[in-house]
């Protein structure tokens, strides 16, 4: 891919929460104002982007967010980094004027209704637009997760395990992943049987110990297995 147009606002889409087998699915857009980056799409050797990879000045940004080192190969996904190490990260940019970003929220409910892979992408379409209301602009491109594209009238690019290997992705990976996991654990107070704050809602032991217990309970996705036979 090549392109010389020049964009103003990227943003960059992640979700989490395809699947867990209870909750809601949440995705993030988020963009870093003024643009901290070159904004020509030139690919390099391996699959990266040089766009999308940080920068000097970028790197030297990230490392005031916490005590732990970054740089553009330890920079991982947010499934790739401890609670702790995404809280800081999350802190860090929750506190600095040039990030913003939006979150998209689809429920269960609408998940049981049009399916995990639409509620995905009407997860992210929503963060587009909540990110868009927030900073009172339109995207001018969107860097996706994935190897799809969302209903939106935004030129985009989507990337395999984009979570890897663009920048923007990467923090919205960490910016969904706090989000619902924080989600999660205000569930549990609700829910304290299901034990919501050691699984988030994936299908770990405990979690099928508690369902063949107690039973799904409102926030349970009835069309998933084995949430479904229950």
């Amino acid at each position: 891919m090549a392109c010389k147009k020049k964009y103003k606002i990227i943003a960059g889409i992640d979700e989490v929460g395809r699947g867990p087998l209870a909750g809601p699915v949440i995705a993030a857009a988020i963009t870093i104002q003024p643009a901290r980056q070159s904004l020509r799409l030139r690919p390099m050797a391996g699959g990266q982007f040089s766009i999308f990879s940080p920068s000097p000045r970028q790197l030297a940004w990230l490392r005031r967010a916490s005590n732990f080192q970054f740089s553009n190969r330890c920079l991982k996904d947010s499934k790739k980094l401890s609670p702790k190490k995404r809280e800081e990260v999350f802190e860090f940019l929750k506190k600095d004027p040039d990030v913003k970003w939006g979150i998209g929220r689809v429920s269960e409910k609408v998940i049981d209704r049009i399916n995990i892979f639409q509620a995905t992408k009407l997860s992210m379409q929503r963060a587009v637009k909540n990110l868009e209301k927030k900073i009172q602009k339109k995207s001018d491109f969107l860097l996706i997760d994935g190897n799809f594209g969302i209903d939106l009238p935004i030129s985009q690019q989507s990337f395999i395990k984009g979570d890897e290997r663009i920048f923007l992705i990467k923090l919205a990976s960490i910016i969904a992943k706090v989000t619902r996991d924080r989600m999660m654990l205000r569930y549990h107070k609700k829910y304290p049987q299901y034990r919501f704050d050691r699984h988030k809602g994936y299908g770990t032991r405990i979690h099928f110990e508690m369902l063949q217990k107690y039973g799904p309970c409102k926030i349970h996705r009835k069309s998933f297995r084995p949430v479904s036979e229950l």
